[in-house]
């Protein structure tokens, strides 16, 4: 492996200077960047010209650089890079998560294929080491489920709400205003961007392979003060969670959604623009992992760890694909979830197995039951026309009805 690291640099926004600036500053990590290709040439920037190149190619092709950093956000355009990258038989380090969570199968082979390595802890939890984690500390068939808030910008938003007693709308916009929320901010909001990273770390945690239009995600962006007072007045918080969670020792569920949150939860105090990730096993029990999930500075941290990895020839082995079984993803699971809705037709496209609570009021109504997450998938695409705020509570459980399958598959039911 070569001593020093070569770094040829896609974006100098507010990650890529930030990069700029830190190595410029430590010299003891022995890398250094010698190309920077961006979209606009003639942008004034705090450094040399002759550094910036708008020709992917010219990191590429030279044969001096022997690792490639990409820090911008189009997917579809990181995805050439990378792959372009990874076929010259340079490693790369990448923080793009829509991009890795819609092509880490390919991205596995390519690695296999060439030799290099490809490192994104960047790409999750901010200045959290998730990925890595996941990859060497957990490296066992012992892991029960991933739990955490994964997205800074949706957990600004509702700490707003719940410890500044803010709407919606005035949590947004100050989130917005110290630059923990994008001027567009759906794919926070949406979970969107949250299922990306749980697909990331569903990969490294149990070595299965989800696409995220597989996995049910709903956001918060249709939250309101009837569902605040609601879960204020239960003693719970909301938080858009990401989970997934390994049932029977041979299925896999992966979720995105808001939860109601109890006090005794370590998510229940995880504020601001931070994450946290609960990590739960067959005799450790639960582990808890805490650290800031947006801002420049936390995800360049990641950046700049990976790159430090490389210098000492490190790279992921996916050492759940290779040694365990991997579990079969599923939907087929019983949550229980809070459902607000005004009108009955909107009611109606939510099929519950139980309803436990029934709430009625001229503006707006709400149940407490449980529902087959495999129904709910139906209904993902017309959440954002419905009059509609769901939540979970707990855990998913194994479905009554695959488990009645699988009896009679099995002869369970003849035998006893």
């Amino acid at each position: 492996m070569d001593t020093k690291q070569i770094i040829g640099l896609f974006g100098f926004g507010v990650v890529g200077e930030g990069l700029y600036n830190v190595l410029q500053k430590s010299p003891a990590t022995r890398a250094e960047i010698k190309k920077i290709c961006i979209q606009d040439i003639n942008k004034p920037r705090s450094i040399p010209g002759e550094m910036f190149c708008t020709d992917y190619s010219a990191i590429i092709d030279d044969p001096e650089i022997n690792l490639v950093v990409e820090l911008i956000n189009d997917a579809g355009e990181a995805y050439k890079i990378v792959k372009a990258a990874l076929l010259a038989g340079k490693s790369v380090v990448s923080g793009n998560k829509m991009m890795l969570a819609t092509h880490m199968e390919e991205f596995i082979g390519l690695q296999q294929q060439t030799g290099a390595s490809l490192l994104y802890d960047a790409s999750a939890c901010g200045s959290i080491p998730v990925v890595r984690n996941l990859e060497e500390y957990y490296d066992n068939d012992l892991l029960l489920s991933i739990t955490g808030i994964l997205n800074g910008s949706s957990n600004c938003i509702l700490s707003g709400i719940f410890n500044g007693n803010e709407t919606y709308e005035q949590a947004l916009s100050k989130a917005q205003q110290m630059g923990f929320a994008e001027t567009d901010p759906f794919l926070d909001v949406s979970g969107k961007d949250a299922v990306n990273k749980l697909v990331i770390l569903a990969t490294h945690g149990f070595g299965a392979i989800a696409k995220p239009e597989e996995v049910f995600v709903s956001g918060i962006e249709k939250l309101n003060e009837f569902d605040i007072r609601f879960a204020k007045e239960k003693g719970f918080k909301i938080k858009q969670i990401g989970q997934a969670t390994k049932l029977n020792g041979n299925a896999l569920n992966l979720l995105v959604m808001p939860k109601l949150v109890p006090p005794d939860d370590y998510l229940f105090n995880i504020e601001k623009e931070y994450n946290g990730v609960v990590i739960e096993g067959a005799f450790y029990e639960k582990q808890f992992m805490f650290g800031k999930g947006a801002g420049g500075y936390p995800t360049g941290s990641s950046v700049l760890s990976d790159i430090t990895a490389r210098m000492h020839g490190y790279r992921y082995e996916y050492k759940k694909r290779k040694y365990f079984n991997i579990p079969e993803l599923t939907n087929e699971v019983q949550i229980k979830m809070y459902l607000r809705y005004s009108n009955l037709i909107d009611f109606s496209y939510f099929e519950f197995d139980a309803i436990d609570e029934k709430y009625y009021s001229k503006p707006y109504n709400y149940v407490v039951g449980s529902i087959n997450l495999s129904k709910l998938l139906p209904v993902m695409k017309l959440l954002p026309a419905l009059d509609v705020f769901i939540a979970f509570f707990g855990r998913p459980e194994v479905s009554r009805k695959t488990e009645t399958r699988k009896a009679f598959k099995t002869g369970e039911f003849v035998n006893r």
